[in-house]
């Protein structure tokens, strides 16, 4: 198979991590870069053509396979349905749109041009995530009767700071889209959808900064039985404190914890014995802050096995649907929504 072309649109950290992990492999090309900043000011130092717009990059380059959507939020949709309206497969990080009507207008692009919509979501490669989906799966556990994720961060004004448009409403969508996003997949990826939720949020930290809550908690039913809880916040001091997952069964209970819930804390499933994971790959580091498994590398090589035949697709359109689709329905049931109607309904 010749070299899958790709184009990268959007050169902050994410998109960055793409253009790298697309060079680093060997049936991959990265053709060229779009970003409206300079070169100079994103860092960018790989001699590919740049472009300052979509358009741009796609009418020089109809040669392209795949791009790569590395933009702020709320741009997710807009950019995707360009690329699939020049025919090309895309990638879209991380949430796949801040609405479940945005990303039903992708899929319908999708499927109207024959082309693939790969989901980002790189918790699903971590060594507990793969384990624990083997389990729940095998059915060893038996019903499920509990699952409570917790997920605290610290996200500070540095961070905020440096990344203007993260903060907005519009171009961020909030803390669960932008951060807790991969926590919501790995829980629906393992347990289903959820229904009868609860929800209530506070902004402990952030009034000054951002147009949303910082901290919330959440309740519902799975569809398929059980219950569970959310409990998010980034207002933790200083630095990220967890990521975890603890599950109530029928026949056992797991805990997966760590940081970005990276490491099994505890197993008692019976007559089980726990095997030997490999080791998870480290955070994300930016710098000032740090963020979820450095998977990357392993989104790019689905694309290239998926798009070669050899594999089916890691997270696909319908999934990353139904994670923007949970996230919007805990959003419209908070008293965030209420608020939000208030305000409009007084302009």
């Amino acid at each position: 198979m010749s070299k899958v072309r790709f184009g990268v649109i959007g050169a902050g950290h994410i998109g960055k991590r793409h253009a790298e992990m697309v060079i680093r492999h060997d049936e991959a090309e990265l053709i060229a870069i779009c970003e409206p900043r300079s070169r100079e000011e994103c860092g960018v130092t790989w001699d590919v053509p740049f472009y300052a717009s979509t358009e741009e990059l796609l009418a020089n380059h109809p040669e392209l396979d795949v791009v790569s959507i590395c933009t702020p939020n709320g741009l997710h949709a807009q950019l995707a349905l360009l690329a699939l309206n020049a025919k090309k497969h895309v990638i879209i990080e991380k949430p796949m749109a801040l609405s479940k009507a945005d990303c039903e207008r992708i899929i319908y692009a999708s499927l109207n041009v024959s082309r693939q919509v790969f989901a980002v979501m790189q918790n699903r490669y971590s060594p507990p995530s793969e384990w624990i989906k083997e389990v729940v799966d095998s059915g060893i556990l038996g019903s499920i009767y509990m699952v409570q994720i917790n997920c605290f961060w610290n996200r500070d004004d540095n961070y905020y700071g440096k990344i203007p448009w993260k903060g907005d409403l519009a171009l961020d969508g909030g803390t669960l889209f932008t951060q807790f996003s991969h926590f919501v997949d790995i829980m629906y990826w393992l347990f289903g959808d959820i229904d009868n939720i609860q929800a209530r949020f506070r902004d402990f930290r952030h009034q000054h900064n951002t147009e949303f809550e910082d901290s919330g908690f959440i309740s519902f039913d799975f569809v398929n039985g059980g219950m569970g809880s959310i409990s998010f916040s980034t207002a933790v001091d200083r630095k990220n404190y967890e990521s975890s997952m603890t599950i109530v069964a029928e026949k056992g209970t797991v805990k997966i914890g760590g940081q970005y819930m990276n490491e099994v804390e505890y197993v008692d499933i019976r007559d089980y014995e726990m095997p030997v994971l490999k080791e998870s790959n480290p955070a994300n580091d930016y710098g000032h802050y740090k963020g979820s498994a450095a998977n990357h590398g392993y989104v790019i090589e689905n694309v290239i096995d998926t798009l070669a035949g050899r594999n089916q697709i890691t997270t696909n359109a319908l999934e990353g649907l139904k994670v923007v689709d949970i996230i919007e329905r805990i959003y419209s049931c908070s008293d965030r929504a209420l608020k939000q109607r208030n305000k409009t309904a007084v302009q």
